[in-house]
């Protein structure tokens, strides 16, 4: 695992190279002061004072260089500086003139990570940078190696990551914060999580489905419960996916990587919250129990469902945990989850689908996600599509037919399980990076995370 205390460390005047972080709108007036060394450099360079232009550019000095990075990135974003983080050699940095660092402590020590269990890494030392800002190092550290475990949880493949690793993950986290963990497996699943039981039950006996449960804090504090959906793997059961659906299916556990991370920073924080962390684990697999199209599932709650699609299995599994959240009266539920293709389509892997229960949170939760450059999308929870969910033969279908605003009848159908005066979100996440981004590597990646946390972090600090 990557040592980002390392990478962020205050700065008391050691030896270090400046960057210079230079807006567009002041590149002008920045140059106009530079000596002519440094005007040949960016000149050579064909520095045009567009966002993304960079130079080195030369001291007095053989061995004397400090960088130039032009960057129309507020201090609010964690990526202002990213690209720098794992673009430059080895050694220490500062930036110039003592600008503030912001967020930008995040994006360089992500940048410096890379998912390594099936590969030797690049043998390359560390860029450190040095910062005033000595009370940020603490939280972007944190927040750092919380968002990589959560990226490498991800990326590993389903044989190496099942429901029994995802137990030990809590089982790691409960004793590493004086937590405790209760766990339902195998069929002692069938009477209380009757859900979780018949979506898990085809897969082999040492990946059994189970319900993860952490409890932490102080009783007397507000009950928050963090659910997140842990489909380890996700063959879409005898509504088989094809092959290309098939690819990713690692990361439908992507949901429970979320809830992991966002309790882990809530119990490093201290914050002033009762925390009750939910995952049901599973993986949807092909065998002859598997459960069937056309079957009529039962649910804790006492609602019947008829089964119509094996690949909408995500949120039967999080029917029943959201149903045993809501049994401890919380006042407040959050749950991730990679639920929908609907929402990719509708709004790209960025942009988390957040359906949200109550005004006064969807306007903290969007924000917290505004302030945090960690961007949401409200999405209605649209009464006029209930209706879709009927069944002729049972309380509500699990997948409408026709395929309309599947989303939204997603998590129409989440809603049922959570009673009407819960305030409760929902985020339909991704958690998947298509496309390298500075900071952000290809492969599993936080959407929502530090959305959630601010939240918490203003309600419960």
């Amino acid at each position: 695992m990557t040592d980002f205390a390392a990478l962020l460390q205050p700065d008391r005047g050691q030896p270090a190279r400046d960057i210079h972080v230079v807006h567009p709108d002041a590149y002008a007036a920045w140059l106009a002061v530079q000596p002519a060394r440094v005007r040949a450099a960016v000149a050579a360079n064909k520095v045009t004072g567009k966002p993304g232009n960079r130079a080195i550019l030369p001291g007095e000095g053989a061995d004397d260089w400090a960088m130039l990075l032009v960057c129309d990135e507020p201090l609010a974003s964690p990526w202002r500086i990213a690209s720098l983080g794992d673009g430059l050699p080895e050694g220490s940095y500062r930036l110039a003139d003592g600008a503030p660092l912001g967020a930008a402590g995040l994006g360089w020590c992500l940048a410096q990570h890379r998912f390594t269990r099936y590969r030797k890494p690049d043998v390359t030392g560390p860029r450190v940078l040095l910062t005033g800002d000595v009370a940020g190092i603490e939280e972007a550290t944190r927040l750092a190696a919380t968002t990589a475990h959560l990226r490498d949880l991800v990326d590993t493949g389903a044989s190496d990551l099942g429901p029994a690793e995802l137990e030990a993950e809590a089982d790691a986290l409960a004793r590493l914060h004086g937590a405790t963990v209760t766990v339902t497996r195998g069929d002692a699943l069938a009477t209380g999580y009757p859900m979780i039981h018949a979506v898990g039950q085809a897969a082999s006996k040492d990946r059994a489905p189970r319900l993860i449960e952490l409890e932490w804090g102080d009783v007397a504090h507000p009950r928050v419960a963090i659910v997140g959906k842990g489909v380890c793997f996700d063959s879409g059961g005898l509504d088989i996916k094809p092959s290309a659906g098939m690819r990713l299916m690692k990361k439908d556990m992507g949901g429970a990587a979320h809830a992991l991370a966002l309790a882990a920073l809530v119990m490093q924080a201290r914050l002033k919250l009762r925390l009750h962390l939910l995952i049901p684990a599973v993986e949807n697999a092909i065998a002859g129990n598997a459960f069937r199209p056309g079957d009529v599932l039962a649910t804790r709650k006492g609602l019947t469902v008829e089964n119509t699609n094996t690949d909408a299995e995500g949120r039967l599994i999080l029917g029943d945990a959201l149903t045993k959240a809501a049994e401890g009266t919380p006042d407040l539920i959050l749950d991730f989850a990679t639920l929908t293709g609907a929402a990719r389509v509708a709004l790209g892997p960025d942009l988390p689908a957040t359906f949200v229960q109550d005004e006064a949170l969807a306007a903290d939760l969007l924000a917290a996600a505004d302030a945090a450059r960690d961007p949401l999308w409200r999405m209605p929870l649209w009464d006029g599509y209930d209706d879709m969910l009927k069944s002729d033969v049972a309380d509500m279908v699990n997948a409408p037919d026709g395929g309309f605003a599947g989303a939204i009848t997603a998590a129409l159908f989440l809603r049922r399980f959570v009673p009407a005066g819960t305030p409760w979100a929902h985020l339909d996440t991704f958690a998947w990076r298509p496309t390298a981004r500075p900071g952000r590597p290809k492969g599993g990646d936080a959407y929502g995370l530090r959305a959630a946390y601010a939240l918490l972090k203003q309600r419960f600090s």
